[in-house]
């Protein structure tokens, strides 16, 4: 409880990193798995928890998924309690203790979770992709709590999309090509290039793109984004062009290891050779401050996760302002 409170205290005082490649992760711990009896690190970015409480008493919904675990009534909000451990193939060791409330993609819900541990402040580049080393895509990637160095504790930060895709599969289409609107007409020989960590994310992306008819390229994290465009430039260089007749408009996450979207963004907007190139930040963290964030490293528009033909309508006036 000592550690929930303080965890608690952290994030009603949480100040401002955008646009510093720094980001703060609750650390907190699920039991554990099969075959071991150690107890792993995970993470979730602080600014997706809205509140951390002690387990209320859980009301039990008949037929729901094996992996929710009920509801809760939390002043006056009826909310989902998601078993994480279960979901991760965990075994809490002293029971589920603690529930993580959080607050993103449009969506309330929360994960029950055995212990609160830390809150640490982390440099985007202490945090490497996971995808290579996970199949199914719950962990988005590894961070090195205590820096680049060989005997730093390892935390793995969730996918949070990926594990509500996991829990509740879409019945139907996400993109739905005769409600998006007519086709995007980019300039000839231009495309978009988007950057997201998350493989849900990314398909469901790539899915509205190719229902607004406009070529991409798609990468896993704002440094590989940062690079191409690097790579572009120097073409376009070679060639006499600006970059802006190769790279029509940027679409990025805010949340990538390497390099946050914040830090692509403001990159792109203090360099004279990407002058012309729309930046649309595309989020799943949602609120004031966020955009507010959004609005301070220039970006041109912010359109949270994820709905196709909100995402389509942005694009479509971004790119007619130019």
């Amino acid at each position: 409880m000592e550690n929930m409170s303080s965890a608690q205290q952290e994030i009603d005082e949480r100040t401002n990193l955008a646009g510093s490649n720094k980001f703060e992760l609750l650390l907190f711990k699920l039991g554990s798995s099969a075959g071991s009896d150690r107890s792993e690190l995970f993470g979730i970015n602080v600014f997706k928890i809205r509140e951390i409480v002690a387990m209320p008493e859980i009301t039990v919904v008949a037929g729901a998924s094996p992996h929710l675990l009920g509801v809760v009534n939390l002043r006056g909000q009826v909310i989902s309690v998601i078993d994480l451990p279960a979901i991760m193939g965990c075994q809490p060791k002293t029971g589920l203790n603690i529930m993580l409330v959080t607050e993103f993609a449009r969506t309330t819900q929360a994960f029950a979770v055995e212990s609160v541990e830390d809150i640490v402040r982390l440099d985007w580049g202490q945090v490497l992709s996971a995808e290579a080393s996970t199949a199914d895509g719950l962990v988005t990637s590894i961070a090195r709590l205590d820096g680049n160095t060989d005997r730093s504790r390892l935390a793995q930060v969730l996918d949070v999309e990926t594990i509500l895709r996991t829990l509740t599969p879409s019945s139907g289409s996400d993109v739905n090509p005769e409600t998006i609107g007519p086709k995007i007409n980019l300039k000839p020989g231009t495309i978009v290039l988007a950057a997201d960590d998350s493989i849900v994310a990314r398909a469901l992306i790539e899915q509205g793109l190719e229902a607004m008819g406009v070529h991409y390229i798609m990468t896993k994290t704002g440094q590989e984004a940062w690079d191409h465009l690097q790579s572009v430039a120097r073409v376009a260089e070679t060639e006499g062009k600006p970059v802006s007749d190769k790279i029509a408009l940027v679409l990025t996450d805010l949340e990538m290891p390497e390099m946050d979207g914040f830090t692509l963004t403001r990159n792109i907007k203090q360099d004279t050779r990407f002058r012309g190139i729309p930046v649309v930040i595309h989020s799943s963290l949602t609120g004031n401050a966020n955009e507010d964030h959004v609005r301070n490293v220039g970006a041109d528009a912010y359109v949270a996760k994820f709905v196709a033909e909100e995402l389509a309508a942005t694009m479509r006036k971004v790119l007619t302002q130019l």
